[in-house]
């Protein structure tokens, strides 16, 4: 059954850097688009980024030349590089694909951005 593990969460100062992995299994990821979500508390699920099979890329603004997502197909692997970190960053961060018509979600890696 399709899988999604996150890993790579932490607690971190503002302007630091953090790099977030997801690691797939269950579906062929390489034909998939994959994509970094979050939830901060008290706030609604929003979407960070995604990658699509070939590599396009989107950037909700807030994070834009600050974040950058990856994908390693032989690993079954995709990545959130993510620096000059901000507090309003804090959230838990999940990975999503869609496959065969149905969302499949992570359970999540908690980021905090704090002194």
């Amino acid at each position: 059954q399709v899988q999604l593990v996150e890993s790579g969460g932490g607690l971190v100062q503002p302007g630091g850097s953090l790099r977030l992995s997801c690691a797939a299994s269950g579906f062929t990821f390489s034909n998939h688009v994959m994509s970094w979500y979050r939830q901060a508390p008290g706030k609604e699920r929003e979407l960070v980024a995604d990658i699509g099979r070939v590599g396009r890329t989107y950037y909700t603004d807030s994070v834009k030349g600050r974040f950058t997502i990856s994908r390693d197909n032989a690993k079954n692997t995709m990545y959130l590089q993510m620096n000059t970190l901000k507090p309003e960053d804090t959230a838990v961060y999940y990975c999503k694909v869609t496959y065969d018509g149905m969302d499949y979600w992570g359970k999540g890696t908690l980021v905090t951005v704090s002194v």
